[in-house]
């Protein structure tokens, strides 16, 4: 039997025009006007009091915040084991998002789909874990099994709800309410202000934990390896020139040698040693610019040399060695010429100042600390 076209009654389609390239064309430019013009002022309106809306909301989950907000952080803060993040729909987008943000900040966490949960995923919450579920209404549906999940098996239950009289509410240990306030949706339907109120109530969950636990920039690196973050929390030990790469001299060294050395590096500087191989000093190639004379060549390093030189530990975030090549000397003598100097280099040194390691901006530029 002969396929059935668009234009044949019994398609349902006899009174459709025929699509060309013409009116596909016609029908995309139409879609993608804007509903506001560039000089219309109206959607300015609507966004900020859209942004005043979900502001004035957030100062009252503030305000409003009680001893239930400790206890759950205190709950958390006490397990061994992980939060179980559920919510479905836009609260399921939301959960998420919280999940991450603990986990990255040093609580170990996860999103269980609600849906997915009552198909087996419950199997993937265990003894010692924490259930953090939303629901602005608190009556979803999907979240009933894993609900009757934890209470089967004692596992703790924070819910974080609008309604105070839910079922989510009534089931919790430990309930996280969100104030009654209206939605930026003129409809007063699409779910805005609540999920930014959830949204930043998970934020407000993971600072407080954070803090609690001692959490610090390096714990963090140590979870944000890529991207210019991850670059950012790296040490200075992590990236430093070491061993043959180093360009070290004693005091006694005369300047046609250093100068030779300070080419074959390609650092634009020596470390000058002493005896006892802690750092004395250093010579940059701008030492060379300004002590230049038809002796410098046959003068002592020691001569030349910039005394007191800025150096930096090993722990130091790359960030912070960024800052210190470019910002001021602030542990430098007063009034020192290298006070607000910039520099290339900083030579990493031990406790002892014994130097351990180089590192040049252009390492720190080829990593993607800037």
């Amino acid at each position: 039997m002969p396929m059935p076209s668009w234009h044949e009654h019994d398609s349902g389609y006899e009174d459709r025009p025929v699509m060309t390239a013409q009116t596909v064309t016609m029908a995309t430019e139409s879609a993608s006007k804007p509903v506001f013009s560039g000089t219309d002022k109206a959607g300015l309106v609507v966004a900020r009091d859209v942004l005043l809306t979900e502001a004035d909301a957030l100062k009252v989950l503030a305000d409003a915040l009680d001893e239930q907000f400790l206890h759950a952080v205190a709950m958390i803060a006490a397990s061994a084991g992980r939060v179980v993040v559920s919510g479905i729909g836009k609260s399921g987008h939301v959960g998420r998002k919280i999940a991450a943000t603990l986990s990255s900040t040093g609580t170990p966490a996860l999103f269980v789909h609600p849906a997915e949960a009552s198909h087996g995923d419950l199997g993937m919450i265990v003894n010692g874990d924490i259930v953090l579920a939303l629901s602005n209404s608190g009556e979803t549906s999907e979240l009933a099994d894993l609900v009757a999940h934890t209470r089967r098996f004692g596992l703790p239950l924070i819910g974080v709800t609008g309604r105070s009289g839910s079922a989510l509410a009534r089931a919790a240990d430990i309930v996280l309410l969100l104030p009654p306030v209206a939605e930026a949706c003129p409809m007063g339907l699409a779910p805005t202000t609540s999920t930014t109120l959830q949204m930043a109530l998970g934020d407000a969950l993971a600072v407080a934990l954070l803090k609690r636990r001692g959490f610090t920039a390096r714990d963090f690196g140590a979870f944000h390896p890529g991207g210019r973050l991850g670059a950012q929390l790296r040490t200075v030990g992590d990236i430093m020139r070491s061993g043959d790469d180093m360009p070290l001299v004693p005091p006694d060294m005369r300047m046609d040698e250093a100068v030779l050395l300070i080419s074959s590096k390609s650092l634009g500087c020596v470390g000058v040693v002493d005896q006892e191989g802690r750092l004395i000093g250093i010579v940059t190639d701008g030492d060379l610019r300004r002590h230049m004379a038809p002796d410098l060549w046959q003068r002592p390093v020691a001569d030349i040399m910039t005394r007191d030189p800025r150096t930096i530990a090993p722990s130091v975030l790359a960030a912070e060695a960024l800052h210190a090549m470019t910002g001021p000397n602030r542990n430098g003598p007063p009034n020192s010429s290298q006070t607000a100097r910039p520099i290339n280099a900083l030579f990493v040194v031990d406790a002892t100042h014994t130097p351990i390691g180089v590192i040049h901006i252009h390492d720190l530029l080829r990593a993607g600390v800037a």
